[in-house]
């Protein structure tokens, strides 16, 4: 809701302080240098590995026939589920219009893209024949989930791309008219972006009308992300997977995912661009709650993921729980369970644990939680097949990813990061218009701003 117009000189100086606060991270920025070095290490070694990869065959990995996928397909799952982010809170939360998530929906975003165009990259690197990719576009059946799972996440990209350029368009028209002795290339850059927007009424109505048709619009489609995901697992007879709960099962465990990495990113963006008077204590207690709420949810189907089938305890399925909860997966299974999801739980209860800091310390074990969680779901369900495993060597009937697969699998996450890190250095990382707006600042401002003289 905004605030009531301020008086004409204050509300100046208003605008402007808005502005130099806000676009001040995209001229000078502490530590950038260093997180891009240590960004650029990181994928390099990872180039080096793909290369060899690439070069010799998965064979160089530790996955095989049985065990085919591994810790690539679980970080594919962990991106998806890390994107939902974008949804839930610039459509979700700003169509039932929650007060204050302004500076922080273009965050979500940022988060959403950089993590669901991984998404697709890193199935690439799971090809033994990256080359023949094209065919699924060519020759790809309507009966196969892999269709189904590429046409969602294309969608969401393109609506989520949507969702990030609409609101920017009145902030590059500012940052047109500001930054007039910027290199030129960067001008023509705002200039394009703007779009020849100057504030007219009609120009406003439509970038408003298509904002909420397209948060509207969003919602079907990442749930629909997250489904057919699941899919690609439910839809076998697998012990562990063949569930017909798999997808809302891994729509709830995607949301503290993405909220987890929202409390992460909100407390680097406050510290590192010195933004603490625009994302403050309010804000990460809303996303402390959100997790809370979403956690709880999440909590709710691991319990009928587990109750059911130890309740029924087939033969193949006491397997299986007997590997998660005694066996060589005991160790990961419960940290995710505890760590991961009931403690932060029951501590986001207390206020004072939604604070800056302790959020940021729940943040990384939520994430990392939601990262071996994923893991867990690919890889105890592949060495459990039906069949009798015979005439193999004993490492193929056992997974543990290696250091190629590892060293790829950052190189992934560095991707997303950089990806994540270049976008808020050449964009305000807050819609300024909107802020301005909700602050107080006078309409004939922002038109000023505008105005393309």
């Amino acid at each position: 809701m905004n605030h009531e117009a301020l008086p004409k000189e204050e509300s100046k100086q208003l605008f402007e302080k808005i502005q130099t606060d806000l676009f001040a991270p995209l001229s000078k920025h502490y530590g950038f240098t260093a997180w891009i070095v240590v960004l650029a290490t990181v994928l390099i070694t990872a180039a080096m590995a793909y290369f060899i990869q690439l070069r010799d065959g998965l064979g160089v990995t530790a996955m095989r026939d049985i065990v085919s996928w591994g810790l690539y397909i679980s970080t594919f799952v962990f991106f998806v589920a890390v994107s939902l982010v974008g949804m839930l809170i610039s459509a979700v939360l700003g169509l039932l219009k929650i007060p204050g998530i302004t500076p922080i929906t273009r965050i979500a975003e940022l988060i959403a893209i950089a993590f669901v165009m991984m998404a697709g990259a890193i199935i690439v690197f799971d090809m033994g024949r990256p080359d023949r990719l094209l065919n699924v576009f060519l020759h790809g059946r309507i009966q196969s989930p892999i269709v189904w799972d590429i046409t969602v996440i294309t969608t969401y990209i393109v609506i989520s791309l949507l969702l990030l350029i609409l609101p920017l368009i009145p902030d590059m028209a500012i940052m047109r008219n500001r930054f007039k002795d910027a290199p030129k290339w960067q001008v023509m850059i705002y200039k394009i972006l703007s779009l020849g927007f100057a504030g007219l009424p009609e120009q406003k109505k439509i970038i408003y009308k298509s904002m909420r048709t397209l948060s509207i619009l969003i919602i079907p489609v990442a749930f629909g992300i997250h489904t057919v995901t699941s899919w690609l697992f439910a839809m076998t007879l697998r012990v562990g997977w063949d569930s017909t709960i798999f997808g809302p099962y891994f729509v709830a465990g995607a949301f503290p995912a993405g909220v987890g990495a929202m409390a992460i990113a909100l407390f680097v963006f406050r510290n590192s661009y010195n933004l603490k008077e625009y994302i403050t204590e309010k804000h990460f207690d809303l996303v402390g709650k959100l997790l809370v709420l979403t956690s709880l949810l999440y909590l709710y189907f691991n319990l009928n993921e587990f109750l059911v089938p130890g309740y029924k305890m087939k033969t193949a399925d006491g397997h299986h729980l007997e590997m998660l909860f005694v066996g060589k997966y005991a160790l990961l299974f419960w940290f995710v369970q505890i760590f991961g999801l009931i403690l932060p739980i029951v501590l986001l209860l207390f206020k004072k644990m939604r604070k800056p800091f302790p959020m940021l310390i729940i943040g990384v074990f939520v994430v990392i939680g939601a990262f071996l969680k994923r893991f867990i779901i690919v890889a105890p369900t592949l060495e459990h097949p039906f069949l009798p495993v015979q005439n193999v060597p004993e490492h193929f009937m056992v997974y543990w990813p290696n250091g190629f697969e590892w060293a790829i699998t950052m190189g992934a996450i560095s991707i997303a990061l950089l990806i994540l890190t270049i976008l808020a250095k050449v964009i305000p990382i807050m819609p300024v218009w909107e802020i301005a707006l909700e602050k107080g600042v006078r309409e004939e401002e922002l038109e000023e701003a505008y105005k393309n003289n």
